[in-house]
């Protein structure tokens, strides 16, 4: 998992870049036609800072979900496949596959060459994404989720 802070979620923990993407990816899911967001007022209305949001954007954009068109008209717009995603693809990518125990830290476990909860907890991880994998975005801003997405204010108050 990469560092930093954490959203817990059922007892597996998030990183905040993952928070960060998936409540910008539900955003961007219900922005009006023609509606495009720009990377400061999305982090403003998600409350997060803006270099968080800025790296989110750019991996989302690898990753083909986002499109950030720039200029004059430009703006942040979630892309088809982005809609279409499944939260368990978008959390397996952005999560990756690090060991959720420190079996390689510094020292690394003495345990590791023995030891049977590396895998357990693999294959724990491993359910947690699968059972994301029938969420879609599109399905997570449904009602009440939609209408309050909506009305976040573009700026601080």
């Amino acid at each position: 998992m990469r560092g930093g802070a954490v959203a817990y979620v059922g007892g597996m923990r998030l990183t905040a870049f993952t928070d960060v993407s998936l409540r910008l990816v539900m955003r961007l899911a219900v922005a009006g036609e023609g509606e495009l967001l720009t990377t400061r007022t999305a982090a403003a209305m998600l409350g997060v800072p803006y270099t968080h949001m800025a790296k989110a954007v750019a991996r989302l954009s690898d990753m083909g979900l986002v499109e950030a068109r720039r200029g004059r008209n430009g703006g942040l717009l979630l892309t088809p496949e982005g809609k279409r995603a499944s939260v368990g693809s978008i959390v397996r990518e952005l999560e990756g596959s690090g060991d959720l125990a420190g079996c390689e830290d510094d020292p690394p476990c003495p345990l590791r060459a023995a030891c049977r909860l590396r895998g357990a907890l693999s294959r724990a991880r491993e359910a947690f994404y699968a059972s994301l994998d029938g969420v879609t975005v599109e399905s997570l801003v449904g009602p009440p989720t939609g209408v309050a997405l909506t009305l976040l204010p573009s700026a601080p108050e």
